[in-house]
């Protein structure tokens, strides 16, 4: 007989399992890292629109996000503080907190659908499929037609010309295995990188080539309140997917055979998450660019916090990649301030060591301590 879902235990680690290794270290508790999550993400909001090379007060950011938030008035000297916050500066640290989270969500999400510690959102092969896309506006013209809209649009399209890829060279009769998603993402993926550099290397124009260039490392640059909605509502219809399947996570992480014995199709489940990942992974390489390390650092450095239990990992992860995105995002404009980084630079730079030290601890195990 089936056991409901709700009742699925969470994943336990290699060492529970076997009966060896060391001992899980203490948790954090749950809800006080929550609320310290929930503190920190609208603080980091305001700070977000704050900080920046032109010198604003926090009284007058303040006054000018209650403007925005309540369609005040404002007075005609205020208009170029005003524009300063409320469009570039604060829409930028919105998309920072969707990007983020997104991207850490999804990274739960594909590490358990493949069981590969090394995975991340990316390894579906879905971004570089993207960067074609972006490529081929920024440096040929390509979807004019659609102005402002063109690079988003050109960037999911071939996104999801990449996930119809990899979808139909990895099925089997048996449906989608890891090994055969991982192979076939790793193999589309130098395939459309290679796509991508040549188009670099053919552009004509030296500045369409560095634009494109700093597509590809990642940047929230364009950010703006038109680019906002569409990214949001496909992260949050993704993330309460997830939320809702994250029972099912759970028993797909302890293998198929398990997970048939608790009642879950994991060929089913695996469909499903590789639909929400690859819709997700290309709504916000759309709008923010190859953002790297996000996906895999995150649901690592959280698993440490709160063990493997989908349940908690999918109720800290989202708000901790809102919460880093954001800063890495103020990094960007101001350590080599007027110029910028892509923040795809800044994300490898913090995340390389973070999680060399993540894989030092004896007590860490994937999908475990």
């Amino acid at each position: 007989m089936a056991t409901p879902l709700e009742h699925i235990p969470a994943a336990p680690s290699r060492s529970a399992r076997t009966g060896a290794g060391p001992a899980p270290p203490k948790r954090v508790s749950l809800p006080l890292l929550l609320t310290g999550l929930c503190a920190a993400l609208p603080l980091s909001l305001v700070c977000g629109a704050e900080i920046g090379a032109s010198g604003l007060s926090w009284g007058e950011v303040l006054r000018h996000l209650w403007a925005g938030l309540t369609g005040g008035p404002i007075a005609a000297e205020q208009v170029p503080a005003y524009t300063i916050v409320w469009e570039l500066r604060f829409p930028r640290a919105v998309l920072a907190a969707v990007v983020g989270a997104g991207l850490s969500a999804i990274g739960v999400a594909v590490q358990a659908m493949v069981r590969n510690a090394l995975a991340d959102p990316f390894v579906l092969g879905i971004s570089s499929g993207a960067a074609v896309g972006a490529n081929a506006v920024l440096i040929f013209g390509a979807f004019g037609a659609l102005g402002v809209w063109a690079l988003s649009t050109a960037a999911f399209l071939f996104a999801l010309l990449a996930m119809v890829l990899v979808y139909a060279i990895a099925r089997i009769d048996r449906g989608l295995t890891p090994l055969r998603l991982v192979l076939t993402g790793t193999a589309l993926y130098y395939g459309f990188s290679a796509v991508t550099t040549f188009m670099v290397f053919a552009a004509e124009r030296g500045e369409a080539a560095r634009s494109a260039m700093m597509w590809l490392l990642g940047s929230l640059g364009g950010a703006n309140w038109a680019s906002v909605p569409i990214a949001a509502a496909v992260v949050f219809a993704g993330l309460a997917h997830l939320a809702w399947s994250a029972g099912r996570l759970n028993a797909l992480a302890m293998g198929d055979e398990t997970a048939a014995a608790l009642g879950v199709d994991a060929g089913r489940l695996r469909k499903e998450l590789f639909l929400v990942s690859a819709a997700v992974t290309g709504a916000v390489v759309a709008v923010s660019g190859a953002i790297g390390f996000v996906g895999l650092m995150v649901p690592h450095a959280v698993r440490m916090l709160v063990g493997a239990d989908h349940r908690r990992l999918l109720a800290v992860a989202p708000l901790a990649g809102a919460v880093l995105l954001i800063w890495v995002d103020i990094l960007s404009r101001v350590v080599l301030a007027p110029a910028e980084l892509p923040v795809g630079v800044l994300t490898a730079a913090i995340g390389v060591p973070c999680f060399v030290l993540i894989m030092r601890r004896r007590s860490y195990t994937f999908g475990g301590a």
